[in-house]
């Protein structure tokens, strides 16, 4: 699942959302990758990657399915109820709007 939604990201990824370094750790259904962003690109790295990461973030695979390709959009019922668990859930909505999934 989350090699189909990296094959993807590629030709999504939009210039000048971030205006400085910032790194996303996801830890789906024991899968984890990181995301390292910046204003001109990203880039990928599987496990847990080095250093510390701005935004964290622990869902299952039919959450971060439902969030990629079907544009779910969590409600503080997911986060309150446990289905999505992040330590900056302010900064993900920061990463699915660098590929086009939720407006500017």
């Amino acid at each position: 699942m989350i090699d189909d939604i990296v094959a993807e990201m590629g030709p999504l990824f939009i210039k000048g959302v971030f205006s400085k370094k910032t790194t996303y750790r996801f830890l789906v259904d024991g899968q984890t990758i990181s995301f390292t962003m910046d204003a001109d690109s990203f880039s990928v790295e599987h496990g847990a990657g080095t250093g510390e990461a701005d935004c964290t973030c622990q869902t299952s695979e039919q959450m971060f399915r439902k969030i990629w390709f079907k544009g779910y959009k969590p409600g503080i019922m997911d986060f309150m109820g446990g289905a999505i668990k992040s330590n900056a859930p302010m900064l993900l909505p920061l990463f699915l709007r660098a590929f086009g999934k939720v407006p500017a």
